[in-house]
């Protein structure tokens, strides 16, 4: 059964500035891993509550993982992530 992924606002405003393309393959990656749970995934340390983070190309998602549904923090190139 398919997660739902719950975006928010910040998340939104990050995933209107990428281009049409790249927006298009973080919006696919997302839902593989709402679907199948694959991906590349990994728990941030040092950060609570505890944070995900999914690799798609330079672009890092970072959210919550609450079991049957996803809250998308943001979405931001790799050298702005983790700041």
């Amino acid at each position: 059964m398919a997660k739902r992924i719950v975006w928010t606002t910040p998340a939104r405003a990050d995933v209107r500035r990428i281009a049409q393309q790249t927006a298009m393959r973080i919006l696919e990656g997302l839902a593989r891993y709402a679907v199948h749970d694959e991906g590349d995934v990994r728990q941030l340390t040092g950060i609570d509550p505890p944070e995900l983070r999914l690799r798609i190309g330079d672009y890092r998602v970072r959210f919550h993982n609450h079991g049957d549904w996803i809250e998308i923090l943001r979405v931001l190139h790799r050298s702005q992530a983790y700041r």
